[in-house]
């Protein structure tokens, strides 16, 4: 009897490690089945795990630099705080200003100008999505024998169906295509009369899953699903992109409970938002270690850009906020937490950039990087794990040339190196450079979101000097760019103005097209999707040729 029930046991955990059933397909109820699979989950982990870590990557959207409780928030992440304190905080971390740039840089290794994603953002109604050429990380991982899952926010254009997620190395894919839209129906008016559906699974309309339920908690229980029905035993790349705290601001009742006392009603919101997160990430981990990934697991936590102080977002004591390349718009709350970590609880100051992450995990993974890839991106993983020396001395924060150019820039104010009208951000070792037009540049603090008064706030306004297009800063010592030093140091003006030359040598063209009128979700059967049809390409370019050949037969007749 006693063999019998060993090989009874030994059949279930069998069929649960080569995926032929799941989880919840054991028959376990909900209230019975949490120490029967915590259980199990643990027997898997203690069997034999693959050397291929499990890669988790969380990304935050719009949360401000402060509002992490680590950081001194007032809004409470006691997940968040815990997975930090017990991993490695990295507190010399750098995105970009906004959701777009990020996530490329992310997929992709490479800064903007090397994907001519350079300017602005994805719009819904533009014929652009992440250029086609581009190699992306999950394309890296499944070489490798990954499953890779996306859970979230895409935007990274879908106007081609080849620019779809699945399509882009996902082997599935559950969330929104656009940058932002309603948590709980899931609609997106890009303008008047522009409106339409955006939630899907894989390469199509999720109406099914329209349960009203909101997006963050959605999101989460769709990972809880990927993970209940995976082998742990294989590795998995699970990118979890939330939609929250990005506006509009929205969020379930409950979470207002403890956040009532903010009097600004914006602050208050987000406060709602960013303690559903915390609770959605505390779920994700549960999730983990219930399903047998845990111990052989990689989490790392990322904000896409920083917060923005009119919906809510706090970057105090940062200058600046999301859209702009002061501090307070690309420094960002990042940490890393895994037990495979080998400096648990400690905090890296190297300097690391969201185009690391693309390197890092694919070496991990135990992937190839082609050589005649050029990545901006370095393998960062022992300056995080053990503490060395970040490989990375500099960071180009972007160069947009097709931003409103500063009125009083000039080849002059550049030393003939640099035309300072062009909007450019570089960081090389302690220095920091930015040139042309960089955006609101105002410390918003704390209690600009309350009615304690605005008299504090209103000092921390600062009125730019006249034509003034370049800027220095020594962020180690200055992190809060209160100290402009172009004056004093002009030969580390002129050396850094040097190497954005260089790099804007480099460069791609800049792909912004202007909307496409058949981009209407009214065309699409009310869903934002792709619209661009192949062979309506090909017809009209068959047309063309028809066309260009009728002309010529004339013309020769003529000439005849």
């Amino acid at each position: 009897m006693m063999a019998v029930g060993v090989l009874a046991g030994l059949s279930v955990l069998s069929l649960l490690t080569y995926g032929y059933l799941s989880w919840d397909s054991l028959g376990l109820g909900p209230g019975e089945t949490e120490a029967t699979r915590t259980r199990l989950g643990e027997e898997l982990e203690a069997g034999a795990r693959s050397s291929q870590p499990h890669i988790i990557f969380i990304l935050a959207d719009d949360q401000g630099f402060r509002d992490v409780g680590y950081h001194g928030s007032e809004i409470r992440t006691p997940t968040l705080d815990k997975l930090a304190a017990e991993g490695v905080k990295l507190e010399n971390y750098y995105v970009q200003p906004m959701c777009t740039p990020s996530r490329s840089q992310f997929i992709t290794g490479k800064y903007q100008i090397h994907t001519g994603l350079q300017h602005s953002i994805i719009r819904p109604t533009q014929p652009n999505c992440l250029p086609l050429d581009n190699v992306t990380l999950p394309q890296k991982l499944k070489e490798v024998g990954y499953s890779t899952h996306m859970v979230g926010k895409w935007h990274l254009g879908f106007y081609r169906r080849e620019c779809m997620p699945t399509q882009r190395g996902f082997d599935t894919f559950f969330g929104s295509l656009l940058g932002s839209g309603d948590y709980y129906t899931h609609f997106k008016c890009d303008s008047p009369g522009i409106c339409g559906y955006d939630l899907y699974e894989n390469d199509n309309a999720a109406w099914d899953h329209d349960n009203g339920i909101y997006s963050t908690q959605m999101y989460t229980q769709k990972v809880q699903q990927i993970l209940a029905s995976h082998n742990p035993r294989k590795p998995i790349f699970l990118y979890i992109a939330y939609q929250a705290v990005h506006s509009p601001l929205q969020a379930p009742g409950q979470y207002f409970e403890h956040y009532r006392s903010i009097n600004n009603i914006n602050r208050r919101r987000y406060a709602a938002m960013l303690a559903c997160l915390d609770e959605a990430i505390s779920n994700v981990t549960l999730a983990l270690k219930k399903y047998g990934y845990y111990e052989n697991s990689i989490i790392i936590y990322s904000s896409d850009n920083g917060g923005q102080p009119m919906a809510g977002g706090s970057n105090w004591p940062l200058r600046g906020s999301k859209g702009t390349y002061w501090e307070g718009g690309i420094r960002a709350v990042g940490f890393v937490h895994s037990p495979l970590l080998k400096n648990k609880g400690s905090v890296c100051k190297e300097l690391v950039h969201i185009t690391d992450w693309f390197p890092t995990l694919i070496t991990l993974a135990e992937g190839q990087i082609d050589e005649d890839t050029q990545l901006d991106g370095y393998d960062i993983w022992e300056t995080i794990s053990e503490g060395r020396r970040s490989p990375r001395v500099d960071i180009l924060h972007n160069i947009d040339p097709i931003y409103t150019k500063a009125k009083n820039g000039s080849w002059a104010a550049g030393y003939g190196i640099w035309n300072t009208a062009i909007q450019s951000a570089i960081r090389v070792n302690h220095w920091k450079l930015l040139t042309g037009n960089p955006g609101y540049s105002d410390w918003v603090p704390p209690q600009a979101f309350s009615n304690a008064g605005p008299n504090r706030w209103h000092n921390e306004r600062v009125s730019w000097s006249a034509g003034k297009t370049v800027w220095l800063f020594n962020i180690t010592a200055d992190p809060y760019e209160r100290v402009d030093l172009s004056a004093k140091y002009p030969d580390v003006v002129k050396q850094l103005l040097r190497r954005l030359s260089q790099f804007n040598k480099t460069a791609v063209p800049v792909r912004y097209p202007p909307k496409d009128p058949r981009s209407n979700p009214k065309l699409n059967g009310g869903v934002w999707g792709p619209w661009f049809k192949e062979d309506e390409k090909k017809k009209k370019s068959d047309k063309s040729k028809g066309a260009n050949k009728q002309k010529k037969n004339k013309s020769k007749k003529k000439a005849n």
